[in-house]
């Protein structure tokens, strides 16, 4: 893996997910990361006990991992003026300074753009925010579920009517990972831009407008047809019969998305033993299989449920047309494709012990990313404040009155 990130240091002050993961994908990629944690609890993510939904281990802390992993930890007191001046020292000799405190905060620690690039005028300022830095919500806190999920579209989007309730993401940190990656990607841009041009910028990204752009092509629609993106009812008809979901013999599922019907029509009524369909007037054209997609989808319904999903996977082998088989976490885990490419890393934690992450989306090289554990709360504490060039007496001396972990 070529580790384009190589030489660039990130100081960040953020907990949770959304902007930790960001530089947990840069450090992946090869930079450097210091990541500042509360000087007694660390972040908050480490004392997380459960998503709602599942339980977190007590051997191995993978959220936390997923969003920290390859990282050197601080644990810092940003409220007294000796802890904001290893801040301040640590910001001159970094690229980028990457943070989730709301604007208020940030004022309050002082932390902002002006205080951090009076110490560096050449740093990148990152903010990632829930609804955005102006307007009236800036300085309210959010969560993916909120901002990404429910205000960005994304629940109603998926939200059919014989629910009766609103559904929630379909999994833990899911807008988190999506707006994770939007902020490393407006980061290496923005180091781009100043390594060509030689000036700095401000990065921000919320979890609304990440939500947004997610929904981009639904809002485009919605806005040109002054109406809100809802999904089609349950029964509705799709006009395109091969673009379904079928259910197997065994209870699972797969799913065609064969855009232009009409070329993969004849190909399919091979795989499912029924040449003859190809040249039944119903079917013979697009205009005709359109207009009779209920028949098709019947008998495409009635052919995919008469057999296993194994027996399904060998006939489809040889198919032209677009299909995969939907798949849970564990089976994607399992996938061929998922093997073959690394998209899953091992990893152990500094005690030993065993798991595994999914690897950075982007690929440099033509290898994945390798994944490293994240650090112990303070684990590179020492290092990095004798690094500044503090003297042991005067670190001894930040620890026993707090400052510093």
């Amino acid at each position: 893996m070529t580790a384009v990130m190589q030489g660039v240091r990130v100081l960040e002050v953020a907990e949770h997910t959304f902007v930790p993961a960001a530089s947990a994908l840069l450090a992946d990629w090869g930079a450097e990361v210091i990541k500042i944690e509360h000087v007694e609890r660390g972040d908050a993510m480490r004392a997380l006990g459960s998503t709602g939904v599942a339980t977190i281990s007590s051997d191995v802390h993978v959220l936390l991992e997923h969003s920290n992993r390859g990282k050197r930890s601080l644990g810092l007191d940003l409220t007294s003026p000796e802890g904001l001046d290893v801040l301040y020292r640590l910001a001159a000799q970094s690229d980028v300074f990457l943070t989730n405190k709301l604007p208020g905060v940030r004022a309050k620690l002082k932390i902002d753009l002006e205080e951090i690039r009076a110490h560096n005028p050449q740093i990148i300022y990152v903010r990632g925010t829930g609804q955005g830095e102006r307007g009236p919500d800036a300085n309210k806190g959010s969560y993916d579920s909120l901002a990404f999920w429910s205000r960005a579209g994304l629940a109603v989007g998926v939200m059919q009517p014989e629910y009766g309730h609103v559904p929630v993401p379909p999994g833990p940190a899911f807008g988190d990972s999506f707006g994770a990656m939007t902020i490393a990607g407006g980061i290496m841009g923005a180091l781009f831009h100043r390594e060509r041009t030689g000036e700095t910028t401000v990065v921000d990204v919320s979890l609304l407008g990440t939500g947004m752009w997610a929904m981009g092509a639904a809002f485009a629609l919605s806005m040109q047809l002054k109406m809100p993106w809802k999904p089609p009812p349950v029964e509705a008809v799709r006009a395109n019969p091969l673009v379904m979901n079928y259910l197997t013999k065994d209870g699972a599922w797969i799913a065609l998305c064969c855009l232009q019907a009409a070329r993969y029509w004849p190909p399919l009524c091979d795989v499912i033993g029924r040449p003859d369909l190809a040249t039944d007037p119903r079917f013979a054209d697009h205009a005709s299989l359109t207009a009779n997609s209920g028949a098709a989808i019947e008998i495409l319904t009635e052919a995919f449920v008469g057999r296993t999903l194994d027996e399904w996977r060998l006939l489809l082998a040889d198919f032209v047309g677009q299909w995969t088989v939907v798949q849970d976490t564990l089976q994607a885990v399992d996938d061929p494709q998922t093997t073959a490419n690394g998209y899953i890393q091992d990893c152990r934690t500094a005690n030993g012990a065993p798991f595994r992450l999914v690897a950075a989306p982007v690929q440099f090289g033509e290898q994945p990313a390798p994944v490293q554990r994240a650090p112990q709360f303070n684990e590179h504490g020492d290092d990095i404040l004798t690094a500044l060039g503090l003297d042991w007496d005067t670190v001894i001396d930040l620890k026993l009155r707090g400052i510093v972990a």
